[in-house]
């Protein structure tokens, strides 16, 4: 009879470079279901899908895999972004939040597919799961034993923090399912609570994805006014709430972190844009609001008066997308380049009148 033990599923996981496993029951997750209806209710999804689209599906794994018995969970590390931030070189950057600076998720895919392979040569059923709206992960993982919900939502894995990714394979292999809880790890700390930028943690393990940068750059539509000083220079997701986490600094961190060149991407034809960061989740699969992002971030980090700065506001003013005109009108104002929008005194369209007439946010002072 094939050896299906959680050490020959754990080394199988591990030598394809995993960093822990665990097994959980494939019973639906009831309390996530109710968490998912209740905060949708209450908006506090801020029209994320994800597993908030049917949460009576993310959360029963039987839905992915019919008659499935058991979840084999992986984790695999990531390493945090670099401790010191690279030093600009004249022209302004951007950050991308360290989970998506390289394909992860790919290798934790590898990673779980080698657990599958033991399972089917057994004999079994076995689909994996990776970031997918199927399966909440994080619970997935808790059940399995591998770590604890801190207050920012974020799974914490014990001595290791929460630089992970989560993924999961589905079986009907009857396997041992007898994990622990990981008990609480963070007591009274509330570090990632009083250091959000946007105060997105409004209760311990709560998220406001409405006021959530990792969430709002993916967001269709107007990057909200109220948020856009706080995205400071992050063009894609928000580590915040990780870096000021306590277990977190004890986790390897990035030896280099390569900016995003903000002048460059804006100067960028929607194929190369898609070529370059084709990896992250974009709206649509539409490079338009990357660019919104770039525009929000150029505001807060470049100089208005650099000449290549003013040509780049001045050729998003003139832009045919009126959402991007809208948020090169938010950037020019906070350059103190107010004298870029005469042209638009007789702009019609409801998003630019609405950025022309809200009350102008302070300037930003240029530090060169």
């Amino acid at each position: 009879m094939p050896d299906l033990s959680l050490s020959t599923l754990r080394a199988a996981g591990e030598a394809a470079g995993l960093d822990a496993v665990g097994i959980a029951p494939a019973t639906p997750f009831e309390s996530t279901r109710g968490d998912l209806e209740r905060r949708k209710a209450a908006g506090l999804h801020g029209g994320m899908q994800f597993t908030y689209r049917k949460p009576e599906r993310s959360t029963d794994p039987g839905q992915a895999l019919p008659g499935a018995r058991c979840l084999v969970v992986g984790a695999r590390r990531y390493p945090g972004p670099a401790a010191t931030a690279p030093e600009p070189e004249g022209r302004p950057t951007a950050r991308v939040a360290a989970y998506a600076g390289d394909d992860h998720y790919g290798a934790l895919r590898s990673g779980l597919e080698a657990v599958a392979r033991v399972l089917t040569d057994a004999g079994c059923a076995a689909r994996v799961l990776v970031d997918d709206n199927a399966l909440v992960d994080r619970e997935a993982a808790y059940r399995a034993g591998l770590g604890w919900y801190g207050k920012s939502s974020n799974l914490l894995l014990p001595g290791q923090g929460s630089w992970f990714v989560l993924g999961s394979v589905l079986t009907d292999a009857d396997l041992p399912t007898n994990a622990e809880p990981v008990p609480d790890g963070c007591g009274a700390c509330t570090r990632c609570i009083d250091g959000c930028p946007t105060g997105a943690i409004v209760a311990p393990g709560v998220v406001d994805a409405r006021r959530c940068l990792a969430w709002l750059v993916q967001a269709i539509g107007t990057f909200p006014a109220e948020h856009r000083v706080a995205l400071g220079d992050r063009i894609y997701g928000c580590d915040t709430c990780q870096e000021v986490c306590p277990p977190n600094r004890r986790a390897p961190r990035s030896a280099d972190d390569a900016p995003v060149p903000v002048l460059d991407l804006l100067a960028s034809s929607d194929e190369e844009l898609l070529a370059r960061h084709g990896r992250w989740y974009i709206p649509r699969r539409d490079p338009a609001f990357v660019r919104r992002n770039a525009l929000v971030v150029l505001g807060n980090v470049s100089d208005g008066s650099d000449p290549a700065v003013a040509e780049v506001l001045a050729r998003y003013l003139r832009h045919h997308r009126p959402m991007l005109r809208a948020h090169a009108v938010w950037a020019a104002r906070r350059l103190g380049r107010e004298d870029l929008l005469a042209h638009l005194a007789d702009d019609d369209d409801p998003e630019v009148r609405a950025e022309l007439e809200r009350a102008v946010v302070a300037p930003r002072v240029a530090t060169r």
